[in-house]
C-alpha cells in the first residue's frame, strides 16, 4: 500500500556525508536556521560538523528518522543505492520527506530510486551542484534540481542556503545530465583555451597579451579569465577549474602523451 503524507514545510535537514562539498553545506544550512544534522563514515568529523553549528547523528537511520529533507552527498551510485534500497537506513524516513541526491550519479540510477521509493512514500529528486568547492565555500554554487514542481519547491529554500543559483531542470534524473552537459562544456573550453595559447606561444605570440584579448573577443568564456592561482571567480559564474590559459602552455613541437 502507497503511504501518503500532507506536505510539510522543511525546517530540518540531514546531510548524509561531510566530506568536501558536504562539510560546507552543513554550515551554511546550519546559518540560514535550519535544523541541521549529519553523519558520515567517518565518525571523527563528528566534531567539525558540530562546530558549525550542526548535530550529529549516530546512523543514517536516525538521521532519516528526524529530517524533513535529506541531501545525499556520497561520491558513488553503490553507496545511493545502499542508502535507499528496500530495507535500507534512508526507507527509515517519515512520509512525504524530500531526498535530494547530490552526488554525480548515472540519471536512471535516480529515475529507478525515485520509482522503488515512492511507495514508502518518499520524494526523491535529483539535485546536483557545479563551481566546485571555493564556491561551495562561499555559499555561490549552482544547483540544478529534478523533480515535480511542487516537490522542488518546497526544496528550493534548503538548496538556496548554500546555491546563488537554483535552477529546475525538469523531471527526475534530468539534474544529473545537466551536471554531465555542464562539465563537458567545461572541459572542452578547458583543451580549447590550453591548445589554442600553446599554438600562441609555438609562434612566439605574447601569450598574456593575447590571453586578455581573448577575454574581449567572441571566444570569452570564464575559464580564460581566470589565472594559474588566481582563486577569484568571474562573478560566481565561472567553472571549477583554473584556467588554462594562465597555465605555462606545453611546447607542442614535441609529441604529446595521452592524459587520463
Amino acid at each position: 500500500m502507497k503511504s501518503t503524507a500532507v506536505p510539510r514545510e522543511v525546517k530540518t535537514v540531514g546531510v548524509v556525508g561531510a566530506g568536501r562539498m558536504g562539510t560546507p553545506i552543513i554550515g551554511h544550512l546550519a546559518r540560514k536556521g535550519f535544523v541541521t544534522r549529519a553523519c558520515d563514515l567517518d565518525a571523527a568529523r563528528a566534531n567539525g560538523v558540530k562546530k558549525l553549528g550542526a548535530g550529529w547523528a549516530a546512523s543514517p537511520e536516525s538521521l532519516a528518522a528526524e529530517s524533513d529533507a535529506i541531501l545525499i552527498c556520497v561520491g558513488f551510485d553503490r553507496e545511493v543505492q545502499e542508502l535507499l534500497a528496500q530495507g535500507g537506513p534512508l526507507r527509515k524516513a517519515k512520509p512525504g520527506t524530500i531526498v535530494a541526491i547530490l552526488s554525480t550519479i548515472h540519471p536512471k540510477t535516480v529515475q529507478k530510486l525515485a520509482k522503488d521509493c515512492k511507495g514508502a512514500g518518499l520524494h526523491v529528486v535529483d539535485s546536483t551542484v557545479c563551481r566546485g568547492g571555493e564556491a561551495a565555500d562561499s555559499g555561490t554554487l549552482l544547483s540544478f534540481v529534478g523533480g515535480s514542481v511542487d516537490v522542488v519547491k518546497r526544496l528550493t529554500p534548503v538548496l538556496r542556503a548554500y546555491s546563488s543559483d537554483v535552477v529546475h531542470t525538469g523531471g527526475v534524473g534530468t539534474a544529473q545530465v545537466a551536471k554531465a552537459v555542464n562539465n563537458l562544456i567545461l572541459w572542452a573550453c578547458l583543451v580549447a583555451d590550453h591548445e589554442g595559447l600553446a599554438l600562441a606561444q609555438r609562434y612566439g605570440a605574447d601569450v598574456e597579451a593575447l590571453r586578455k584579448a581573448l577575454l574581449i573577443s567572441s571566444c570569452a568564456n570564464g575559464l580564460g579569465g581566470r589565472r594559474h592561482g588566481d582563486r577569484r571567480r568571474d562573478g560566481g559564474r565561472g567553472g571549477h577549474c583554473v584556467a588554462a590559459g594562465g597555465r605555462q602552455p606545453r611546447d607542442l613541437s614535441r609529441p604529446q602523451a595521452a592524459t587520463p
